[in-house]
């Protein structure tokens, strides 16, 4: 049910830990910000964390004629979630599933989800490049879909693992939008100095390397961590912190690009 989605968006990483569900829930809420109306899905079978970071662990999903109703954020339904986490009756519950049951759901999930009309739909994907990522772009032939984000921090074990992924979306035609280097510095909650604690620049060279966008640098920003599980959105909480200013650069690349 995906024909009335006008842009489909993949959050990938090479690896996982990188923050890859954080940056995809946070461009999500920055992309309702803007008034765009969007979905968020989350088929990281294994790790689905979508639910806690947007505070919405107590709700359920329930399917109608159409489909499987999404969980929307507010009132307003500018947000529209669905995650295999809000099937889990305990988040410390494990999916322990072979492939062709993970593979049943996330086409589930991709095809009968009653979306109703979307602006975006931004995809969580799991890390690496594995049987879940190959039955989404099978599911995702016979529609419009924008391409891939992918998320890398600047250690030299992740910029290997990010070759391998933007390696993969090129043998299997997948656009790729541009990198983000996530965890790139520390911002003191104090003085609001931002310090290398590992390296930066990491994910730009990459994106030259690959010739690919950069589309930003995201720092580890503690006020940012603090808005894990409320919901609550980055660029509205955080006006002035370099978060907000990235999230709202890819914001207006990814509508500019979509007119």
């Amino acid at each position: 049910m995906l024909d009335k989605v006008k842009h489909i968006i993949l959050v990938l990483s090479g690896k996982g830990g990188v923050g890859k569900s954080t940056v995809s829930t946070q461009l999500a809420l920055a992309l309702a910000e803007a008034d765009q109306k969007v979905g968020l899905l989350d088929i990281d079978l294994c790790g689905p964390s979508v639910p806690f970071l947007l505070g919405l662990e107590d709700h359920d999903v329930h399917q109608c004629d159409e489909g499987w109703v999404p969980v929307y954020t507010t009132a307003e339904k500018k947000l529209a979630v669905m995650s295999i986490g809000f099937l889990l009756k305990n988040r410390s519950d494990a999916v322990i599933w072979r492939g062709p049951k993970k593979t049943a759901m996330i086409k589930q999930f991709l095809e009968d989800v009653n979306w109703d009309e979307l602006d975006y739909l931004i995809i969580d994907t799991p890390p690496g490049t594995s049987d879940e990522h190959i039955t989404v772009m099978e599911c995702l032939k016979t529609v419009n879909t924008d391409g891939a984000i992918i998320v890398t921090t600047p250690q030299e074990m992740s910029l290997e693992d990010v070759r391998k992924e933007i390696t993969f979306c090129k043998k299997t035609g997948i656009n790729i939008l541009g990198v983000v280097e996530n965890m790139s510095g520390f911002v003191c909650p104090n003085c609001s100095e931002c310090t290398n604690i590992f390296s930066s620049g990491g994910g730009q060279l990459l994106a030259e390397l690959a010739k690919v966008p950069h589309l930003g640098t995201l720092p580890i920003d503690p006020r940012v961590g603090e808005l894990a599980g409320t919901g609550k959105s980055c660029v509205r909480e955080l006006p002035d912190c370099t978060t907000t200013e990235v999230l709202q650069k890819i914001v207006t690349t990814l509508t500019a690009g979509g007119k």
